[in-house]
């Protein structure tokens, strides 16, 4: 038997072992990367909570009724189930486009068993049972709609979050008060943006 034919074939051999050993490490490397991009920031919820509405559509135009120039009356909300361990829901709509970071609606201790807030909860005060809102940057309890200067779009986040106790706010807190009562405890948020813009004259 010639040697040399033994060692040339050992060759192929140590080749395909070198290279699943890369293409292993390959997936381990990119495995770990995902997980850390995946992780959340400290304080940041760990899943998403659907958020949708039938008043108008994720990124699109907030009909004109739910708005200043309108009715002015808050738009509707859903969500699917609460995970487990949800004590309560609360919510708030801002818009960042703003000078400063203006709140137009806060809410909190909506019951666990709630899977939407109906066009008009809060104008027409038909909020779930025992739920609060808060003051909004208008210095007013409830909704308050977009109501832009005229120009570019605003964007108005809608932000609800699954809590794992209820809130011991007082009447009329502020969004101040609301974000440091919830820190900590967040199981899930999700978000829905509308955008609006008001006619030039």
């Amino acid at each position: 038997m010639n040697p040399n034919r033994k060692e040339n074939a050992a060759v192929p051999s140590l080749k395909r072992i070198a290279l699943l050993a890369t293409v292993f490490l390959g997936c381990l490397l990119a495995s770990k990367l995902f997980w850390q991009r995946s992780e959340p920031v400290e304080g940041q919820a760990r899943a998403t909570l659907w958020l949708r509405s039938e008043s108008f559509s994720d990124g699109g135009a907030i009909p004109r009724r739910y708005t200043c120039d309108g009715a002015d009356s808050s738009p509707q909300l859903q969500w699917p189930a609460a995970p487990a361990g949800t004590k309560s829901f609360a919510m708030v709509m801002d818009d960042p486009d703003a000078p400063i970071d203006f709140t137009h609606w806060l809410a909190w201790n909506i019951p666990p068993g709630s899977r939407q807030l109906a066009e008009g909860a809060s104008t027409e005060g038909s909020m779930p049972i025992g739920s609060a809102e808060g003051r909004n940057n208008f210095g007013r309890l409830g909704y308050g709609g977009p109501c832009p200067p005229r120009g570019n779009p605003h964007h108005y986040f809608f932000r609800v979050y699954a809590l794992d106790i209820r809130l011991d706010l007082p009447a009329a807190a502020t969004r101040r008060e609301l974000d440091a009562a919830m820190g900590g405890h967040i199981l899930v948020q999700g978000q829905i943006v509308g955008t609006y813009q008001r006619a030039s004259q």
